[in-house]
């Protein structure tokens, strides 16, 4: 316990940390409140001295836009595809580097590298990766298909080229790209949470399972499952608000356009969608914000809700 008499000089040091929560995140939510309530709410006319008056309109034109159900639609589907898949293999993956002793640690590396790795280029990779480009030359302007290494390898199997991301190709193709880089995106973090979970785990419990002679299966879903659980809960949480915020890996593969060639917008995001209105429509994209913080805090509580019942600590 600290006395009276130190507390000021606790204070003292800690009010570096509060002056920059206050600037820096408190102050701003106050402020997207503030501007997603002015209607029609525009920065540039607040400074020319334009008043704005109180209400919900911002609100209104968010739901009435005719793309703001395209970006609650792609964002929800990336998070109900993407989380079960990359909580499910980063399980499996963590169990099986939990199991390997010899280069444990160099493996933890590789595993890990996508985490540090700038998701914009990472994004170019995987468009090249799926690219098929079509390049037109000669007297007859014959189209010659170049394709990128996964069709490569489809074609390699007897398959035909897809055209996964480029002008005409379809939208679940675009989704499908999407699915697989946010997997592989998102499986770091969570394979190094569960795997410190698991390094956690009574071994006599394991001993114990041995002795019965219980089925690796068996273990795997009565002992591993359930003790990993307060750390499942955790990774599908935040799995979820991380999918929610999805933007950067859009515009990594699709640039600015957040879809193929002609038909742009098709993928965009809620985030997305925030930021095509900071230019000009502050409180639009306020109260966008507003409804995306609301979106999170829903899913989560309900996540809460479900993981208190199921967890095991």
């Amino acid at each position: 316990m600290v006395e009276s008499k130190h507390k000021w000089k606790a204070w003292l040091y800690l009010a570096p940390a509060i002056v920059l929560l206050l600037i820096f995140t408190v102050w701003p939510i106050i402020n997207t409140i503030r501007m997603s309530l002015l209607e029609n709410y525009s920065t540039m006319g607040f400074v020319g001295g334009a008043r704005y008056e109180f209400g919900i309109g911002n609100f209104k034109q968010v739901l009435e836009y005719q793309n703001f159900l395209t970006c609650l639609k792609n964002t929800m589907l990336l998070c109900v595809l993407t989380v079960p898949i990359s909580t499910f293999l980063a399980l499996l993956i963590a169990v099986c580097l939990n199991a390997i002793k010899p280069l444990q640690r160099f493996l933890q590396t590789v595993f890990f590298l996508p985490y540090v790795t700038n998701s914009i280029a990472i994004g170019m990779v995987f468009a090249a990766m799926f690219n098929m480009v079509g390049t037109a030359f000669g007297t007859e302007s014959e189209l010659v298909i170049t394709a990128g290494i996964i069709n490569n390898v489809i074609e390699f199997f007897g398959g035909t080229a897809i055209n996964w991301i480029n002008a005409g190709s379809s939208y679940w193709a675009n989704i499908a790209v999407l699915v697989i880089y946010t997997v592989w995106n998102a499986l770091p973090f969570k394979i190094l949470i569960l795997l410190g979970g698991l390094q956690s785990v009574n071994k006599q419990y394991y001993d114990a399972a041995k002795v019965d002679g219980t089925r690796r299966v068996r273990v795997f879903t009565r002992i591993t499952v359930p003790l990993l659980s307060p750390m499942l809960a955790y990774v599908v949480i935040t799995g979820f608000i991380g999918g929610f915020k999805e933007y950067s890996n859009i515009v990594g593969i699709f640039g600015d356009d957040m879809g193929p060639t002609g038909d742009p917008g098709r993928l965009n995001t809620m985030v997305g969608f925030i930021y095509d209105a900071l230019s000009n429509y502050q409180g639009r994209a306020s109260a966008a914000a507003l409804i995306l913080f609301g979106i999170i805090f829903i899913v989560t509580m309900i996540n809460l809700y479900v993981s208190k019942k199921k967890t095991h600590f």
